[in-house]
């Protein structure tokens, strides 16, 4: 499986800062019971957050980069 790196997260992330939050709100939400948005691989709940986010899946309000 291919790795996620930052670089590809930070493509639809303004700032690194932003894309932690993100990550942390959205493993936050998938142990609270929300659904992947993206076919579930054995990675723990953090990479598969950041695998969304890279994928463009995961936005966040006032996070989003214009394009």
């Amino acid at each position: 499986m291919a790795r996620v790196t930052i670089e590809d997260c930070l493509k639809n992330v303004p700032t690194r800062f932003a894309l932690v939050h993100m990550a942390a709100k959205r493993v936050r939400q998938v142990s609270e019971g929300a659904e992947f948005l993206i076919r579930p691989a054995r990675n723990g709940d953090a990479v598969m957050a950041l695998r969304e986010i890279a994928a463009g899946r995961v936005t966040l309000k006032g996070f989003t980069k214009k394009r």
